[in-house]
């Protein structure tokens, strides 16, 4: 019964509706149409199902709309045994919520997979590939990502799937981060102008994640890899002045320099990401080896999202 329903999902449950969950429902969504019995749910607080702020407001009739089902609950007060409740009529359930519901999110909502004896579950892993950056790195939230890779190896009773997309690509080019400063057209590279990063859009996130859900035959206990484009910081320069016509200039900050300001403002998080990243373990891979190369599926280049969204 368990292997079939894991070859078929019929009953998906998406946690949460947020820059991920949106794509991810839209897709699953439209490519349920194909394959009949098949249900969409998604799992939303209360507050955010009923809220009249008026973008929540436009996502919830989406979602409505595309024939998804509403149901309600709060991931940080629901016990594990509530949400094992909520999941327990699920075969698939997929983790959309981030890293927003708290470091502790993660380990809470895959225990409650495990209790809900769910076929198969999606955990929130959508980024890098916390097994090669490993325990103690910069960014401390990595290491509850492996404790629920550990828990999920160490059963067999719920078979899994972890998506590693490497960074959203609106991310690189995020003020807050400071790599991309558009305003003074300069570039400042994580550790090198030679690193490589691994960027795919949300979007792309969406559609490639409703193929890897109804892939057959049915992908299982594996890491499958995605790729919008995978570049150096000094390509994303060369790119940003080819397409915006202007000059960048390439500024390096070495991974002394990141680990040294970290000391001195140890939470602050964006700075965690900086050194995790100047790092290059497990940020990158070659996108010929990705998932949606080898299926030929189509994605967005980093040059093709700075000419949709940076140009004039």
């Amino acid at each position: 019964m368990k292997a079939q329903q894991a070859v078929k999902p019929k009953s998906i449950l998406v946690i949460g509706a947020g820059e991920l969950g949106m794509p991810v429902l839209r897709n699953l969504a439209r490519k349920a149409k194909d394959h009949d019995g098949t249900t969409i749910s998604v799992l939303l607080r209360a507050a955010t199902a009923e809220s009249t702020d008026p973008v929540k407001k436009r996502d919830v009739s989406e979602i409505r709309d595309l024939g998804i089902k509403i149901v309600t609950g709060d991931i940080l007060a629901a016990s594990i045994g509530e949400l094992a409740e909520i999941f327990a009529p699920f075969e698939t359930v997929i983790g959309c919520a981030g890293f927003s519901a708290g470091s502790d999110a993660p380990m809470k909502l895959a225990k409650a997979a495990l209790e809900a004896n769910l076929a198969r579950y999606f955990p929130w892993q959508f980024g890098v590939d916390f097994d090669v950056i490993g325990r103690g790195s910069p960014q401390d939230l990595f290491d509850a990502q492996i404790d629920v890779r550990d828990l999920l190896r160490g059963q067999t009773r719920t078979d899994w799937v972890v998506i590693s997309t490497g960074m959203f690509t609106s991310f690189l080019f995020e003020p807050v981060f400071e790599v991309v400063d558009l305003e003074n057209g300069r570039v400042n590279a994580l550790g090198s102008l030679d690193t490589e990063v691994t960027l795919t859009t949300p979007d792309d996130i969406g559609a490639l994640t409703a193929e890897v859900v109804f892939a057959q035959p049915a992908i299982r206990n594996d890491i499958v890899y995605l790729a919008g484009d995978t570049v150096t910081y000094g390509e994303v320069a060369e790119t940003l002045q080819a397409v915006l016509g202007r000059p960048f200039a390439k500024t390096e900050w070495a991974i002394p320099q990141l680990k040294a300001e970290l000391a001195q403002d140890p939470d602050n998080h964006i700075m965690k990401y900086r050194a995790v990243f100047a790092e290059g373990k497990g940020v990158a891979w070659p996108k010929g080896d990705s998932f949606n190369a080898r299926n030929g599926l189509s994605v967005t280049t980093a040059e093709e999202w700075i000419r949709k969204n940076l140009r004039p």
